[in-house]
């Protein structure tokens, strides 16, 4: 495995929420984890303790970020600092995100 380019098969792969896969990948301090969300899928209602900042890269999804509620497209960006519960629904079919996470995630490597 090359530590600057990673295949897609040296990545993490993961399935979260029962049905939205994710491939992930970690530096020495920070994660990427790119999310495929199917039509069907829900990211549902959690938190954790790592920041969390990300785009979306592919089709809509609305994102409930603590009290607040937004429908995003390509291109549009989001953060959700640690420990703020959060959800993502995909609209009008699947969805493409890619966040960031400081400091890694050591369950989604």
């Amino acid at each position: 495995m090359s530590r600057y380019f990673p295949t897609a098969d040296e990545c993490g792969h993961h399935i979260v929420f029962g049905s939205t896969p994710i491939r992930t990948f970690a530096g020495d301090h920070i994660q990427l984890s790119l999310v495929d969300i199917p039509a069907d899928g829900v990211v549902d209602w959690h938190s954790h303790p790592n920041e969390q900042i990300g785009m979306m890269v592919a089709g809509r999804a609305v994102f409930q970020i603590g009290d607040e509620e937004k429908t995003l497209g390509p291109g549009d960006f989001y953060l959700i600092p640690g420990g703020i519960r959060h959800r993502v629904v995909p609209v009008s079919g699947p969805a493409q995100a890619l966040d960031v996470f400081y400091p890694i995630r050591e369950e989604y490597k």
